[in-house]
């Protein structure tokens, strides 16, 4: 038996014991609760970070004049909105795979040749059920680009030709690389009968079929190189169209003139409106018997064309012309930079806006820093204020987006002799530094 003051310590001890015993139970719980929440809020950051590694990286471009306004969704963008949760998040995810579910790939009257009888029909739907058995190439699909060119089979009969056709191929591939850009180049004729400047039409119809992938297909013509590597399309200022194309309207449409825009280098939309588009345009080709007569029509409407030969550039300013409301809405006419630049009024300019380039590199050290090619573009950023005052286009000290020429010299090296671009020396740290 315990003595009063004895009972009444060990009363006191254990009621300490029990509040202590409390206090830990409600110190153990808060803990598990911030445990908790700490958890979720490093899970949310694990799904965004990962959600942003598959997701495409803005890369901003120069802004234009004009304003960009927001149309309703596209087939492609519909796609991507509704059905987002198919997309397969996995960056081990195998993009060969190719699903069993049937596919227009399985309809034997699919046909990639050009023909009048077999035209392609639903191309929309058929694109965007494909897209849905291949989720993973949903995300960025609006930026998705894949440049095609080519030229003759046959050998070049100058000499130096085919030298020269594999240097403006390495430009173009090197400007891909940069952008992330898949790139084909042909060298057969996909119809026998549409040869020179048709035989584009049917490659791109081709690989549009091919890559449904591909949001646009943008030609290139072989003698027609970048020349200002940084560049990148702005996309977004031509949601509404299906085709971007270098021009000026006012000698489009109150000229008249075959050379009011040129078809040597386009953009054109992987969509039904394409398809449509290519037949028509298709149409005025030499595989056609009424080949002849289109001609002489072209010649007809277009006052300065010397020729009566039907030609795609001519065919394409007479369809703005003659069928200006079934497909003038779609096609944007590039003017406020160099879309394509005709070398004559260029080349003479090469050289001192070279010089403007150096002069800025040597004023700001931030841009002459060394760095990997992956990070080119956030330079490009940091080069654009100096920029401001350049402008766009004829008349600008920019460097001209692409320049279609007879002859070109690769970038980014420095030459001994300008006319011999078989060796090359590397560029000194710091260059050009003002030291």
């Amino acid at each position: 038996m315990l003595a009063p003051d004895q009972s009444s310590f060990h009363a006191t001890k254990t009621i300490g014991m029990a509040k202590h015993s409390y206090r830990c139970k409600i110190s153990s719980s808060l803990t598990d609760a911030i445990l908790f929440v700490g958890g979720v809020m490093v899970a949310l950051l694990l799904f965004c970070a990962l959600w942003s590694s598959i997701m495409p990286v803005p890369n901003p471009t120069p802004t234009f004049s004009s304003a960009v306004t927001r149309p309703k969704p596209s087939v492609s963008e519909v796609f991507a909105s509704d059905d987002c949760a198919q997309v397969v998040v996995s960056m081990r995810v195998n993009r060969s795979h190719d699903p069993s579910s049937p596919t227009f790939y399985d309809d034997p009257n699919l046909s990639y040749y050009v023909d009048k009888d077999k035209p392609i029909k639903n191309w929309d739907k058929k694109r965007r059920e494909w897209l849905k058995h291949h989720p993973y190439f949903s995300p960025g699909i609006q930026e998705r680009i894949l440049l095609v060119s080519g030229s003759q089979p046959s050998p070049c009969q100058n000499p130096i030709g085919d030298h020269l056709l594999l240097r403006f191929f390495k430009n173009k591939v090197d400007y891909c690389r940069i952008h992330g850009y898949d790139i084909f180049y042909n060298n057969v004729l996909l119809h026998p009968e549409m040869k020179t400047f048709w035989a584009k039409i049917p490659v791109l119809r081709a690989a549009m079929i091919a890559h449904p992938e591909a949001e646009w297909i943008w030609w290139m013509d072989s003698d027609a190189a970048f020349t200002d590597m940084d560049f990148k399309l702005p996309l977004e200022r031509y949601r509404e169209h299906n085709m971007v194309v270098h021009g000026w309207e006012k000698l489009i449409y109150e000229k008249k003139s075959w050379v009011s825009l040129n078809a040597g280098v386009f953009l054109i939309r992987n969509c039904q409106w394409s398809m449509d588009f290519m037949d028509v345009w298709a149409s005025m080709g030499p595989q056609t018997p009424d080949y002849d007569k289109w001609g002489k029509t072209q010649k007809s409407v277009l006052k300065d064309k010397v020729y009566a030969e039907s030609d795609d550039q001519s065919g394409l300013v007479y369809l703005l012309l003659e069928q200006k409301e079934k497909w003038a809405d779609k096609i944007y006419v590039e003017s406020q930079y160099y879309f394509e630049g005709y070398w004559l009024e260029i080349v003479e300019r090469l050289e001192n806006i070279s010089d403007r380039y150096v002069g800025i590199e040597t004023s700001a050290g931030e841009l002459r820093r060394r760095h990997a090619e992956k990070v080119n573009g956030y330079y490009a950023q940091l080069r654009e204020p100096y920029l401001k005052e350049a402008g766009f286009g004829w008349g600008s000290w920019r460097r001209p987006f692409v320049t279609h020429f007879t002859g070109c010299q690769p970038f980014g090296f420095v030459h001994g002799d300008m006319l011999d671009s078989s060796s090359v020396s590397p560029l000194p740290f710091d260059y050009p530094s003002s030291a």
